[in-house]
């Protein structure tokens, strides 16, 4: 991450120009909002992603600055409208805008944010605006059918591992896909380059969102992790440990899973659970499929020709990013 510290700064700048033109902006209650929510901190994981492909290149990060800040505006957008559709009370520890303010606010901010996404790539020209606008548009309408698959699995009685990453895929690898592949247009790369790397972070995705399934029930420390231990387990999210132990566990396994699904007790029902995946051996699996897909994210970066130690920079920074540890 020490690599990336100046690309950091550079768009936290660009992203408090930005916010400070928010605190005068009237309606108050469309915007005060909007600048809570960008406020609120985080890793800014994506549009650092579109500012180190550009950087990759030896191309300036300044010329993708408005492509970061256009993930940066969509993703916090799919924050706060997930946060209406799992009634959340808390983001980053803070009060989530639809507690804060009201839930018909939070709609119409998150919407005014995502237009905002869109508006912020017409400082591009033609047809660089353009490729990004086709690309962003893909993604966009991607991480919605992602979020609506989700909250199918939640009452559908067959949901297949296959089934699960391509929901997650959709829902979390396809914007880092997205931010890195608009860095490459930005520094004027070939399709081919523009595939491999958005392929980079896909599967980058992929794999961290298969660690967060396994750091979510076998995770020790709780305030290294961020969230509850055992959380999946006690809602009965379809994750991948759970579909892949259905699809691995023998009649009388299967009816554990599914009466463990009704149990009231959440220490017990977490307890009984994981023993049935260690049984299982699920967790190892999630390991391996997370494992096949960091390798497929390594072939497709190796595939691109940049700077070598840039290269070397940016597969540092991914397995810093996956290297959680239980």
């Amino acid at each position: 991450m020490n690599n990336y510290q100046p690309l950091l700064q550079l768009f936290l700048s660009h992203l408090e120009n930005y916010t400070s033109n928010l605190k005068t902006k009237l309606p108050t209650e469309l915007y005060e909002p909007e600048n809570y929510i960008l406020n609120l901190g985080g890793k800014r994981l994506r549009p650092l992603l579109a500012l180190i492909a550009i950087d990759l290149f030896d191309k300036d990060p300044k010329l993708a600055l408005n492509s970061a800040l256009s993930v940066e505006l969509f993703h916090n957008f799919s924050l706060l409208h997930d946060d209406i559709l799992d009634a959340a009370p808390l983001r980053r520890n803070q009060p989530t805008v639809h507690t804060k303010w009201n839930t018909n606010i939070a709609i119409l901010s998150g919407d005014v944010m995502m237009v905002k996404a869109f508006q912020v790539l017409e400082n591009y020209n033609n047809d660089e605006f353009k490729q990004l606008n086709v690309l962003f548009t893909k993604t966009a309408i991607e991480v919605c059918e992602g979020q609506q698959l989700d909250m199918n699995f939640e009452t559908a009685n067959l949901v297949t591992v296959t089934n699960y990453i391509e929901m997650i895929t959709k829902k979390t690898a396809v914007l880092l896909g997205c931010s890195l592949q608009m860095g490459a247009i930005s520094a004027s790369t070939d399709l081919e380059t523009q595939s491999n790397i958005y392929e980079f972070g896909k599967h980058i995705g992929i794999a961290f969102q298969l660690l967060d399934d396994m750091l979510d029930a076998f995770a020790t420390d709780k305030d290294k992790f961020g969230k509850q231990i055992g959380g999946d387990i006690i809602a009965n999210k379809k994750t991948f440990l759970l579909l892949k132990a259905f699809e691995l566990a023998n009649d009388t396994q299967k009816q554990t899973l599914q009466n463990l699904a009704l149990e009231k007790d959440n220490i017990k029902k977490v307890h009984h659970t994981l023993e049935l995946f260690n049984a299982l051996n699920v967790k190892n699996i999630c390991g391996q499929e997370a494992d096949i897909h960091t390798q497929m994210a390594i072939n497709c970066l190796n595939k691109i020709n940049a700077n070598t130690q840039k290269k070397n920079n940016l597969k540092q920074f991914a397995f810093e990013l996956l290297n959680r540890k239980i």
